[in-house]
């Protein structure tokens, strides 16, 4: 989660890159106004506030970011509805990357790891059961989940003066983790201040962040909303931990919302191993700082909302029901980049327990509801929100008795 001290150079339109201040920012992407991806409504009819939602790249290093940043007490209140514990991909990818570390770092009773945007303690839970003492910063009340769930959390942002606290209390970290946060933190010079605070002298700093390359290949631009303000490759990555005298030492491509990557880094100066080295060439090849291959995503981006909008208006011509599965945050991107409203979506459907259910996608306003309601009404279509784990959630659909058919809506709208 961000940093709660911020001034407002670092809220509203973004001039200067937010890793190396160039002001040579090139537009790549425009997504149009949207409302806070997970602030859904009570009722339908709330006016709610909207803002731009574009892409845009620095010329000088690489850094593909969003335009505009709100307020990071607006985009994660308290009462944020994101819980890491529903998904079970985040599960299997919080034990994998426990196993990891354990392999690599032979973890010992005593070592201390903090988690920074730590939401209900899940990540964490896997570390615990291999022995280490386990700390949570984490400013919702998802806190309040993960301490009710035994695992120590703090709440707050993290900044200086909680990373103090912190050391003072707790000791130097052997390991700081920070899973899909990394890219949602806008006061960038006091996040790596805070890390290396509590970071011991030989402690490891692990961050996962969705993918640039990932994205491009796959076509996931609904993964561009507002908590995520930048999308990394390994060249702004090296960029910035070396502003700071931290060292990337390695780094891989994981599967985990949609394809991330995996970096650690240290202080001081390291040499990259050789995956570092492979991913930076592969990156070169692949364009992924060329504004040229960037415009041609963002032009197969608009292709795609589309064709998706023909294959949906076919469905619905034909009189069948079209159903959303899963409302992901990602998913509240797409519905409003291709203006997808309840005319053509009846509703969304969640798991049993999720905080979003008897409530409306923000913007779009679709009712979102118990999963059962699927099983019971068996619509004639199912459109897979949640299309970055379709296939998983399709078998799993399937077995539990839906009869209808699947739409996957990206990277080319096909139906099952």
């Amino acid at each position: 989660m961000p940093t709660k001290k911020t001034t407002s150079r670092h809220i509203g339109p973004v001039i200067k890159c937010q890793v190396c201040g160039n002001t040579k920012l090139q537009p790549v992407l425009s997504l149009g106004h949207q409302p806070i991806p997970q602030e859904y409504l009570t009722d339908r009819l709330v006016h709610e506030m909207t803002y731009p939602l574009n892409l845009q790249f620095c010329t000088k290093c690489g850094l593909t970011q969003v335009d505009y940043i709100i307020d990071p007490e607006i985009v994660f209140p308290k009462n944020y509805p994101y819980r890491t514990g529903m998904t079970n991909m985040l599960i299997r990818n919080f034990r994998q990357l426990a196993e990891t570390m354990d392999e690599q770092y032979h973890f010992k009773p005593k070592d201390l790891i903090i988690d920074i945007g730590s939401n209900d303690g899940s990540l964490l839970a896997q570390f615990k059961e291999r022995g280490l003492r386990v700390l949570g910063i984490e400013p919702t009340d998802a806190a309040k989940v993960a301490n009710k769930n035994k695992i120590p959390t703090i709440q707050a942002f993290l900044d200086l003066k909680t990373a103090r606290a912190v050391v003072k209390k707790y000791g130097k970290a052997r390991f700081v983790t920070a899973t899909n946060v990394f890219a949602h933190i806008i006061n960038m010079p006091e996040l790596m201040a805070s890390i290396k605070t509590v970071l011991d002298k030989d402690g490891v700093f692990v961050s996962e962040s969705q993918y640039l390359m990932d994205i491009i290949e796959k076509l996931e631009f609904d993964t561009v909303y507002h908590e995520h303000l930048r999308f990394y490759g390994l060249k702004p990555l090296q960029y910035l931990f070396s502003q700071y005298g931290m060292s990337i030492v390695d780094a891989e491509r994981i599967t985990a919302a949609g394809g991330s990557i995996r970096v650690y880094a240290m202080k001081g100066k390291h040499a990259p191993s050789v995956r570092v080295k492979e991913l930076m060439k592969k990156e070169k090849e692949a364009g992924l700082y060329d504004i040229k291959k960037l415009r041609e995503f963002a032009a197969d981006a608009v292709g795609a909302k589309h064709e998706l909008l023909r294959v949906l208006i076919e469905c619905k011509q034909t009189g069948g029901r079209i159903v959303g599965i899963g409302s992901p945050c990602r998913s509240n991107t797409l519905l409003g980049f291709a203006k997808i409203d309840e005319q053509l979506l009846d509703y969304a459907v969640e798991r049993a327990g999720s905080p979003k259910i008897g409530m409306f996608t923000p913007g779009t306003h679709i009712p979102v509801l118990d999963e059962k309601q699927l099983f019971e009404d068996q619509p004639e279509f199912a459109l897979m929100l949640s299309w970055h784990i379709g296939h998983e959630l399709m078998d799993k659909l399937r077995a539990a008795g839906y009869k209808g058919k699947f739409i996957m809506p990206l990277p080319k709208p096909e139906i099952f």
